[in-house]
């Protein structure tokens, strides 16, 4: 599974990779995570603002922090 961050490096940004990361563990997903900070790559997704959470290439939400609970939701599908 590809998990990534879309955002330049705000702490919002931090906080979602660090839920990302936590949710995957305690799924029991072997993820790999991929930092996308360039505009060009934040912007080939349908996102307004950041930060962003894509998940197998399937953009899961933008603009604001997801609860870990539903991170895993989404990994778990």
């Amino acid at each position: 599974m590809e998990i990534k961050i879309l955002g330049t490096g705000c702490p919002k940004c931090k906080r979602l990779e660090q839920l990302a990361r936590e949710a995957a563990a305690e799924a029991g997903v072997d993820a790999t995570f991929t930092k996308v900070a360039d505009m060009e790559g934040i912007m080939s997704y349908p996102i307004t603002s950041t930060p962003g959470l894509v998940i197998d290439e399937e953009l899961k939400s933008s603009g604001r922090l997801p609860r870990k609970e539903e991170i895993i939701a989404w990994v778990k599908q």
